[in-house]
């Protein structure tokens, strides 16, 4: 049977071909008729497939092929018909330009293309070979016989697909008239929006056929340029465009940021992009895109508004936004935008390759530019005379200068063994000690190019705007937390000053999650908290902010007793100075350094005090502290029962009223075990100097509260924390306390590697319980 020349179910839905592009050239009202049209083209088109079925684009696969040339004899009409043909079995695999067999023999001995493939159908009519594809080829026909009816479809569907997409490469490969181009576009749009294959590659091979398309014709007017943005819309909305696609709408935003196009077509591609990517770093140039689009909407009349409203359209309209990658991706745009305004100043300091190099592939050591000679700034004697005089010049250094960078890069020996005698020898230099501004390089800063001031100011923006929303605070806060900005960005007076409206919105927040990101990631680094402290680099008011920042870090830190220690290493003339100026806060903290003796110094201590009584507060604060004391000491003296059991049930309120009617100095065993007290209660029970066995069974005594016991009661024995709520993070506290000989943990949230740890580091531990835990 000569298959070329028989009826082929003509009129079989699969058969429609998509010839017609998607849109035409038209005026609004008719494109707008037209729009309707066309959407009901693409409905029937899309729904033709009557049971709804959707397929995986085939590459390779087994099937049953028969190869029939067209017969021009009568023996030959009967060598050809359906009693004598032979069926091979082939493993064919659908590459970008044939149909190829894994095993070229037989009918397969060449691989055919699909430029030669006149026709794919399917077999229809009454008797005909089941399953089957016909390919119509010059000269003859090859059969193609599947398994089961669905695979017939498959193949058929991406042999349709693989021979169309090489049809528009070819054309689309050499353009000769834009308006031809354009309705070949819409029509390979429309084609693959309605094709019922289901994969990533669908979408996105007409991208990169586009793509190519745009990077090799760049002489293109800006309607066409626009025209053809507008024709791939579509495609856009569930993809991401491919990198030299995203290098096209960078350049498009940096020359027309005033054009529909980046408000209408732009906008829900970049909402995409923030929304489900998961790694710039595996594209850089969806970032770059990100970047581009964002500062063209800064340049709209309406400027930073219109910014702050897509920002708003991001978040949504909860509390909570329903999109947990949209921050991290917006915060990376914000960090490498910032970073892209200091990269000239970057490049001159270490010659490393630019984010453009980055890009177009780093060039060749021998081909950049070679290190900028460091001048020595000569200061005037006055200025000499003033630095050697004053306390904040004990450290000598050699100021140098790179493109206006002014930072200290040589110190004295005493300062350099200080500095490994607290961070380790092999240690990285602080950020600090790395950005000290010289006194007599204060008036002179950073200066930006217009274009980066602007690039800069809009991002800054953006981390302020970022910083208002109270659910995105948290991990805002911890993404900021190393300090994630070049040295040259914290020695620019613009910057630190923007930027400390989100420190404060830091310092602000009542969550510990959010304001303990204040402090650095580890020891040995530098935190925001240092950065924004008296004498440091950015520090631009009289102490403030820093105030704020000890206030909040105090109420909630639970290192309380190591912080204060860091405060008075390393801040305490801050402290002293803002006391003095009436600051309560500061004269809160150096009362509780009288109390927990962490001051040893007489002469310091005697500084300290006099510094409390020049002001009033200070003066009734002191006053209070004295008061304390001598009824802690008299407490001492009268003593009281040595065994105190709380009835169950009683609260933190009644144990405070308990302990305050009378004498507890001698007390040695307290039981809580079934009320109702809390963490707030360890501020009680680390005033009780004799005690030495703590029961808290059933309580709701937690995490805070072990992390205080453990730094004021180092001689506590016994402790009881059977079935209460604390975890590995307050249990971990407990080994600073060696004097503990019996530990209950019972019932509680204790893991392997916490019990092994504390075992370790708890010499005298003999009597443990550890029964329905990870740990048992």
């Amino acid at each position: 049977m000569d298959f070329s020349s028989s009826p082929c179910g003509g009129s079989d839905h699969r058969q429609i071909e998509e010839s017609k592009p998607l849109l035409g050239e038209m005026s609004a009202t008719e494109g707008n008729r037209m729009g309707a049209v066309t959407c009901r083209r693409a409905l029937l088109h899309c729904n033709g497939n009557s049971n709804g079925m959707r397929y995986k684009l085939l590459q390779e696969g087994d099937i049953q092929v028969c190869a029939i040339r067209h017969p021009r004899t009568f023996l030959s009409k009967i060598l050809s018909s359906k009693f004598l043909r032979r069926w091979e079995p082939h493993h064919l695999t659908l590459a970008d330009n044939s149909l190829a067999s894994a095993t070229p023999t037989g009918y397969m001995e060449s691989s055919i293309s699909y430029s030669a493939i006149e026709d794919v159908q399917l077999l229809s009519w009454e008797n005909a070979p089941k399953y089957c594809l016909q390919l119509t080829v010059p000269g003859g026909t090859v059969l193609l016989q599947a398994a089961n009816s669905y695979l017939k479809d498959q193949w058929f569907h991406s042999l349709q697909w693989k021979k169309k997409i090489y049809k528009y490469k070819k054309v689309l490969s050499n353009p000769s008239r834009w308006e031809v181009v354009l309705k070949e576009i819409k029509t390979l749009v429309d084609m693959a929006l309605c094709s019922p294959l289901q994969d990533d590659s669908i979408h996105q091979a007409p991208l990169e056929i586009v793509s190519k398309l745009l990077s090799e014709n760049i002489s293109l007017t800006t309607q066409e340029q626009e025209n053809i943005i507008v024709a791939i819309a579509p495609l856009l909305e569930n993809n991401h465009p491919p990198p030299n696609l995203c290098e096209f709408f960078c350049k498009h935003c940096r020359e027309r940021p005033r054009s529909k196009v980046v408000i209408e077509v732009f906008t829900p591609v970049v909402q995409r992009i923030l929304k489900h990517n998961m790694d710039f770093g595996k594209c850089p140039r969806l970032r770059l895109f990100t970047q581009e689009y964002i500062l063209a909407l800064n340049e709209l009349n309406a400027g930073m508004e219109v910014v702050k409203k897509f920002i708003q359209s991001m978040h949504g309209p909860t509390g909570n936004c329903p999109h947990p990658r949209v921050l991290p991706n917006l915060v990376a745009v914000c960090l490498a935008a910032i970073y892209s305004c200091y990269e000239e100043f970057i490049n001159s300091r270490d010659n490393s390759p630019s984010l453009k190099e980055i890009r177009n592939g780093c060039q060749q050591q021998c081909d950049r530019k070679p290190n900028l000679p460091l001048r020595l700034l000569h200061t005037s004697p006055d200025l000499v005379s003033q630095e050697a005089t004053s306390a904040e010049s004990r450290l000598k250094s050699t100021i140098v200068t790179s493109n206006e960078i002014h930072v200290e890069v040589e110190r004295t020996n005493t300062a350099n063994q200080k500095l490994k005698a607290s961070a380790g020898g092999d240690s990285e230099p602080n950020l600090i000690d790395c950005l000290l501004v010289s006194p007599t390089c204060s008036a002179m800063s950073i200066e930006l190019s217009p274009q980066a001031e602007r690039v800069l100011g809009c991002y800054v923006e953006i981390l302020k705007m970022l910083s208002d929303y109270d659910d995105w605070r948290p991990a805002l806060a911890s993404l900021l937390q190393p300090i994630p900005f070049p040295k040259e960005a914290l020695a620019h007076e613009k910057f630190t000053k923007e930027l400390k409206y989100v420190i404060q919105r830091f310092a602000e927040d009542p969550r510990q999650e959010v304001h303990s990101c204040l402090l650095s990631v580890r020891s040995g680094k530098d935190g925001w908290f240092q950065l924004y402290s008296p004498g440091g680099v950015a520090c631009d008011d009289d102490g403030e902010l820093f105030a704020s920042m000890v206030h909040i870090l105090m109420g909630s830190c639970y290192k309380t007793k190591k912080f204060l220690l860091s405060l008075a290493e390393n801040k305490l003339g801050p402290c002293m100075l803002l006391a003095l100026r009436g600051n309560q806060t500061m004269v809160e903290i150096l009362c509780l350094m009288l109390e927990y003796n962490i001051i040893e110094n007489n002469d310091t201590q005697l500084q300290i005090i006099s510094t409390l009584e020049s002001t009033d507060v200070g003066r009734r604060m002191y006053e209070q502290l004295c008061d304390r004391q001598r009824e802690l000491k008299e407490l001492q003296r009268k003593g009281g029962p040595t065994r105190l059991t709380l009835p169950s049930k009683s609260t933190d309120a009644d144990l405070a009223r308990l302990l305050s009617s009378g004498s507890f100095g001698n007390l040695e065993n307290l039981s809580l075990a079934f009320t109702n007290v809390t963490s707030a209660c360890a501020e009680l029970l680390i005033k009780l100097p004799s005690l030495k066995q703590l029961n808290l069974w059933s309580t709701q005594f937690g995490d805070a509260g072990l992390r205080v016991l453990s730094e004021h009661l180092t001689t506590l024995q016994v402790l009881n924390l059977c079935e209460t709520p604390v975890t590995d993070a307050g249990l971990l506290a407990l080994s600073s306390m060696k004097s503990l000989c019996s530990l209950n943990m019972n019932s509680t949230k204790l893991s392997a590697d916490t019990y092994e740890d504390l075992k370790a580091k708890l010499p005298n531990l003999k009597e443990v319980d550890v029964r329905y835990t990870e740990a048992w």
